[in-house]
């Protein structure tokens, strides 16, 4: 008897992570689609197959269920180009991680128009993303200074430069792109454009 409970207990753990899982994919579409003041619990709950309350079960507000999302988002990013977050790529190799993101992200425009749709929103002081927004801003500045000072200790790059302001102008350059590609796709090709971007930086940096 204990065996079959065991064997019931990690079936209904799966039913209940591939459900979390669903609901998350949904609500990605749907905070893209209409941002986070124009989404509808309902018609995530809807679309997923369950009543309200049920997805309140999983996730007890909306708040909490935009929270996820970013979260899944980032980790996902992170896992896929930049290996261990607490043994990321050094040097020129998060650059090249940098290069492969973008060239994903122009298959995956619901995610870019996630992303783009709820930062832009959360410049106002009262929305649930800025407090995720301003860290994940702060951390890939970090991230990429970090890298470029590794690059420059290690002689690839000339020693003296300003990695704070290349990495702030490098995000700025990447998130200009993403705008210009989700209102032109077919005229603006972002991932060559970032990719030659990356490689013009790096000539005016090398010794």
């Amino acid at each position: 008897m204990a065996t079959r409970t065991d064997s019931g207990g990690r079936r209904g753990y799966a039913v209940g992570d591939a459900r979390r899982e669903r609901i998350l994919h949904i609500a990605m579409q749907e905070f893209a689609e209409k941002g986070y003041r124009g989404a509808s619990l309902a018609r995530v709950a809807e679309r997923a197959g369950l009543s309200q309350p049920g997805l309140l079960h999983h996730f007890r507000s909306k708040e909490r269920l935009l929270v996820a999302v970013l979260e899944l988002r980032d980790r996902r990013d992170v896992e896929r180009f930049f290996g261990d977050a607490d043994d990321p790529p050094s040097g020129l190799d998060l650059l090249a991680g940098l290069v492969r993101l973008v060239e994903h992200n122009a298959r995956t425009p619901e995610l870019v128009r996630l992303f783009t749709v709820l930062t832009s929103e959360a410049v106002t002081a009262d929305h649930p993303a800025r407090a995720w927004a301003r860290a994940r801003y702060a951390f890939t500045r970090t991230r990429i200074a970090r890298a470029l000072r590794e690059a420059a200790e290690a002689g690839d790059l000339r020693a003296g430069i300003d990695a704070e302001a290349h990495a702030a102008r490098l995000i700025s350059v990447m998130d200009g792109l993403q705008v210009q590609w989700l209102l032109d796709p077919e005229g603006v090709d972002m991932p060559a454009l970032f990719k030659a971007h990356v490689d013009d930086l790096l000539a005016t940096l090398r010794p």
